[in-house]
């Protein structure tokens, strides 16, 4: 059983919005609670790149390239993150990674794709 489930993917046109969520299904609530998470994206032929990333007590960050269209949030009873995409382009398409820090611990989502049509 993975750690980490994720969804959400799915093909758009530009300027449409998605939400992905990330479930980290085995971790206990006190282990998601100290950990910081955040999501990655791999376009064809690039390497993975942050995209954002909340820490434990809730500071987020953004690429200079989704800010002000993504916003990450979590809900910590539901084990859960989230990426609210808003505004997407077509720069946007990739495989979506999830990623949790706890405790010296790294865990990665399975990914989901997003593919932006313009």
């Amino acid at each position: 059983q993975r750690q980490l489930v994720e969804s959400g993917g799915n093909s758009v046109q530009a300027g449409e919005s998605l939400t992905l969520s990330c479930k980290a299904q085995r971790m206990i609530t006190s282990t998601f609670t100290a950990a910081d998470m955040g999501w990655y994206r791999q376009a064809p032929g690039n390497q993975r790149e942050v995209v954002a990333t909340i820490t434990s007590s809730g500071n987020t960050n953004y690429a200079d390239s989704v800010k002000g269209r993504f916003t990450i949030s979590k809900n910590v009873g539901r084990k859960t993150w989230y990426l609210q995409m808003t505004g997407l382009k077509p720069d946007d398409t990739g495989v979506y990674y999830c990623n949790v820090f706890s405790f010296g611990n790294d865990y990665w989502g399975q990914g989901t794709q997003v593919t932006v049509s313009s």
